[in-house]
């Protein structure tokens, strides 16, 4: 017979599991980014000074698709670590949209290997085929804040009414920018290119925005999950 513990334990190793899955999948996605970039090969009879110079000039623009892929991996990362930290449950539908999450994280490598080959071509399916890919990243993770939000659901715990608002905006912004790159590329590749620089911005003032009443229930949710800790010892 399965006791109250025994289901509460049970319940905590499946989320455990999730998490754990999740962290394989982006560790394994920043390993096959850096994979994409084979060292040049050139024969021995021509190799030289300026031929190792020219072909690692070559692999520049893989550079700057690896860095750029790499740190978005990498904050998404940070924002699911965030966002597992308020859940305390799961269901089915959680598991399927965290699946689908992950699936967009998996095609970063290719998407952005697609990307970087054609960096100074100009071409618009590259640019496209990367961006749907963050826009597809952004949503997704846009949809599992709203959805772990809703206090009805019961899968998280600390996150409040404005936390869930703030995230969900910081979430779809990421896309929306994307979005406007890709328009603004059909026309202006080269102005297209400083559209993502200004994520971060407006990230600050989307921050600014919330303020301080979004710092005073972060300090109360750390206060009362310290509570919480401090009574179950």
């Amino acid at each position: 017979m399965e006791t109250p513990m025994h289901n509460e334990l049970k319940k905590e190793f499946q989320l455990e599991r999730m998490i754990l899955f999740s962290d394989a999948v982006f560790a394994i996605a920043i390993t096959l980014l850096v994979i994409e970039m084979k060292v040049p090969e050139i024969s021995r009879e021509l190799i030289s000074e300026d031929k190792l110079i020219e072909a690692l000039a070559e692999l520049i623009p893989k550079f700057i698709g690896f860095l750029v892929s790499f740190f978005i991996i990498g904050l998404y990362w940070t924002v699911h670590h965030r966002m597992f930290g308020f859940v305390i449950n799961y269901n089915q539908r959680l598991l399927w949209l965290n699946l689908l999450f992950l699936l967009s994280i998996a095609l970063m490598p290719f998407s952005t290997a697609f990307y970087s080959d054609y960096l100074y071509t100009f071409f618009k399916t590259p640019v496209l085929v990367y961006a749907s890919n963050i826009c597809f990243l952004g949503i997704m993770n846009y949809v599992l804040w709203r959805y772990i939000g809703k206090p009805e659901r019961h899968l998280a715990e600390g996150l409040t009414k404005t936390m869930c608002r703030y995230f969900s905006i910081r979430a779809i912004m990421v896309p929306l920018a994307f979005i406007l790159m890709t328009i603004i590329y059909i026309y202006f590749p080269w102005l297209a290119v400083f559209i993502p620089v200004c994520i971060p911005l407006m990230m600050f003032g989307i921050k600014k925005l919330f303020g301080r009443k979004l710092a005073q229930e972060l300090k109360q949710t750390h206060h009362s999950t310290e509570h919480s800790k401090a009574g179950k010892q």
